[in-house]
Order: structure tokens, then sequence, then C-alpha cells
């Protein structure tokens, strides 16, 4: 009796051990929750790994609240070092850099030239992101430093990200919008891009860190490794990101 009961106590400490192995993220790709001005770059760099894309200020929020994201590249190191210091990020790496620019429809009905004619339109119709997105912080921070908030009464529309703003513009619902560089690269047979003037330019800069405690962590180190090598750093510059 007492042989049949070792049995069956072995039997389920076996069991309880393999549905422990078996619920584990240890193998497989890594998950990714990464800036939507990433979205184009990031799969030429790891065809593998698994994307979550948004705002980098979602993300964040997605992730103290515990969602399963193996690694977290933002838009802004204002997420990730915030992450960090509440214990959820390991230490983060500045990995790219960007700038903004103003976008417009490639038939720019408003006939914009500069950044200075968004105050000289009075039906102007802007599209910005959020003030809390990443690319919202960049737009305000530039419009500042040119003594063009004003102009912000003049938006239409406040976007989750900056897919957003190219969306809208792309499909003439308004008449500008600001963008990263590389978002209007990319978008260039739909968009005109209008270079800022250098002293309202923000500092840009991407940071990407492990998330602590995830199961994965063997891949997720592999995909900043790759992030962070030669190999993807040339894709990023071909994609016009610049150097950390």
């Amino acid at each position: 009796m007492k042989h049949g009961i070792a049995f069956g106590a072995g039997l389920v400490l076996a069991v309880a051990a393999l549905a422990g192995f078996r619920t584990t993220r240890d193998a497989g790709p890594a998950t990714v929750y990464a800036a939507a001005s990433l979205t184009d770059v990031l799969p030429r760099i790891s065809a593998s790994s698994r994307y979550q894309f948004a705002g980098s200020n979602q993300l964040a929020l997605q992730i103290s609240r515990g969602a399963p994201a193996d690694v977290f590249a933002a838009a802004s190191p204002a997420y990730t070092q915030q992450l960090f210091r509440d214990g959820r990020l390991e230490k983060p790496r500045t990995f790219a850099t960007n700038s903004l620019v103003l976008a417009v429809p490639r038939s720019n009905p408003a006939r914009i030239r500069s950044v200075f004619d968004l105050a000289k339109r009075p039906r102007l119709k802007l599209v910005v992101a959020g003030q809390k997105v990443p690319v919202g912080l960049y737009t305000r921070e530039v419009l500042k430093r040119l003594a063009l908030l004003r102009v912000l009464r003049k938006a239409v529309s406040q976007e989750p990200d900056v897919k957003g703003i190219v969306g809208k513009l792309a499909l003439g619902e308004a008449d500008a919008g600001f963008v990263y560089a590389t978002d209007a690269r990319t978008a260039a047979t739909r968009l005109l891009a209008i270079p800022l003037p250098k002293r309202s330019q923000p500092t840009v800069r991407y940071e990407v860190g492990v998330v602590k405690g995830s199961d994965n962590r063997e891949a997720a180190l592999e995909f900043v490794a790759e992030l962070l090598s030669s190999d993807g750093r040339a894709e990023l510059k071909k994609a016009g990101f610049g150097a950390p």
C-alpha cells in the first residue's frame, strides 16, 4: 500500500513538473513591444520575432501591468527609464536616433512650404499625436522652440501613434502633421517632407531593454544582440535612422 502511495505521489510530481515545463516560454521567438515608427525596420532585423507595435506610452503601460513582452523598444527614453526605475525592465540601451519633419500630402492643398506657414493658414487642418505619445511630445517641443504652440488649436485629430498621422495625411484628411523623418521616407510616394529649422529639432533617442521576469530571456537577449549588431545598425541606417 505504501509503495502504491509513493508511486502515486511521484507520478503527480512528475506530471506537475512536466506541466510547469510546458507553460514556460523558454523556447521560440521573443515577443517584442516596439514603437510604431519601428514597424518597417525591426522585422528586417529579426524576422522570427513576434511584434506588437503601438505608441511607446501605451506599450509601457501594458508592460507595467504585466503584459507578456520579452523586449521593449521605445521611441523615447522617458518610458524605458521609468520602467527601469520601477524594476520592470533591465538596464536599457540606446540603439538609434531620429528627427522630426513636417509632412503634407503630395498634393499639398494648403500650399505649405515651411513650418511657419502653419500660422498663416486660417483654415488649416493639422494632425498631431497625443501629448503623451513620444512623437507628440517632440512635436510640442518643436512648436515651443519656434514660438508656434498656438497652431495646436488647428489640430483636428490627436493620434495614438505616428502611423495614425501618416494615415490621416495620406488619405487627405489633414493638411499637415509632424512625423519622424523615417516615416516620411517610408511614405514618400504619398507624402512630402518639409525640413524643420535645426534650432527646433528635439533629441529623438530610441532605447531597448529586456523585460524583467521574461520567461524567454535567452531569445530576448538574442534579439537585442541582433539589434545592436553591425547588421542591425546597417538596416537601421538604410531605413533612415541615425546612430546612437
